[in-house]
C-alpha cells in the first residue's frame, strides 16, 4: 500500500480520518507506523497529501491530514472488456485501477462461461475493494467506473457505437493483418476478448460498430497479460 485511500465515512471532522480493518493492520504490522509518522494519503475522487498519526490503538489509527496535490492524470480508455475467469478477474480488476482506466465494461461472450457471472467479487463491495488496492498501489485516488453488460448484441448494436463515438476504437485479436498501434495518447476504446477470443461474429459486430482489428504479434496472451501489454504499448503515460 504506497497509499492510504481514504473515504468519506472514514472522517470524523474535516481533517481528521479513523482507519481500521485492512488498512489499519497495514499501518501498524507493515509499515510499523508510530504516532507523531507521516503516511501519503489520498481522498477518494480528490486529492492526495500526508497524514500524521495522532492515535493509535490495538483496532485504530486516527490521522490528520492535509491534502494538497492532484492524483496523476487518468488513462483516455474505455476498456471493454469480457468477462474474464473469476480467478484472474481481481487481478485484472486491480491491474486495471493501477495503470489509470477509469471506465471499465464488463461485457459477455460467447466463450463467457455463464457461471463466471455468478462470482462474489462482482458484488459492489468487493469491486471497490480490488479497485482500492489497485489506487492505492499507484497513489491514486480517481476510483474507475465498471459497467456490466451480460447481452453482447444488445449492447454492441445500442450502446457502442455512442460510446465510441470521439475515440478511436480497436479490437484485440489475434491474427488480423494490422498491428497494434503505438503513442495514441488520445481518447481510445479498447475491447479484449476472453480466454480463446471473440467469436468471428463478434468481431464482426465490433467492426460494425466502428472498431479496427489489431494484432500484437504471433503469440497468444493470457487475458491477465494482455491487458498491461497493450494498454502500456497504447499509452505513453505506461512506459
Amino acid at each position: 500500500m504506497n497509499l492510504a485511500l481514504l473515504f468519506d465515512e472514514d472522517f470524523v471532522a474535516q481533517d481528521r480520518a479513523v482507519l481500521q480493518g485492512r488498512r489499519f493492520e497495514h499501518i501498524k504490522s507493515v509499515l510499523g507506523t508510530s504516532i507523531g509518522d507521516h503516511l501519503p494519503v489520498g481522498r477518494v475522487n480528490g486529492q492526495i497529501g500526508l497524514g500524521e498519526v495522532v492515535a493509535l490503538t490495538d483496532s485504530e489509527v486516527e490521522l490528520v491530514v492535509l491534502l494538497d496535490q492532484q492524483p496523476p492524470p487518468p488513462l483516455p480508455l474505455t476498456l471493454i472488456l469480457a468477462m474474464p475467469r473469476p480467478k484472474m478477474f481481481r487481478r485484472i480488476l486491480q491491474t486495471s485501477s493501477t495503470l489509470g482506466i477509469k471506465d471499465i465494461w464488463l461485457v459477455n461472450s460467447y466463450k463467457v462461461e455463464k457461471s463466471f457471472w455468478q462470482t462474489p467479487w462482482l458484488s459492489d463491495d468487493n469491486l471497490r475493494e480490488n479497485l482500492t488496492l489497485g489506487l492505492e498501489q499507484a497513489k491514486d485516488t480517481a476510483m474507475p467506473n465498471v459497467h456490466i453488460r451480460k447481452l453482447f448484441k444488445p449492447f454492441v448494436e445500442d450502446e457502442l457505437p455512442a460510446l465510441l463515438k470521439g475515440k478511436q476504437a480497436l479490437v484485440a485479436h489475434p491474427g488480423t493483418s494490422t498491428p497494434c498501434p503505438t503513442h495514441l495518447n488520445r481518447p481510445t476504446a479498447l475491447c479484449i476478448g476472453p480466454e480463446g477470443g471473440f467469436t468471428p461474429y463478434e468481431v464482426g459486430k465490433l467492426e460494425e460498430a466502428g472498431c479496427q482489428s489489431v494484432h500484437l504479434g504471433p503469440r497468444i496472451l493470457r487475458v491477465e497479460t494482455a491487458v498491461p501489454v497493450l494498454v502500456s504499448r497504447l499509452f505513453d503515460a505506461c512506459l
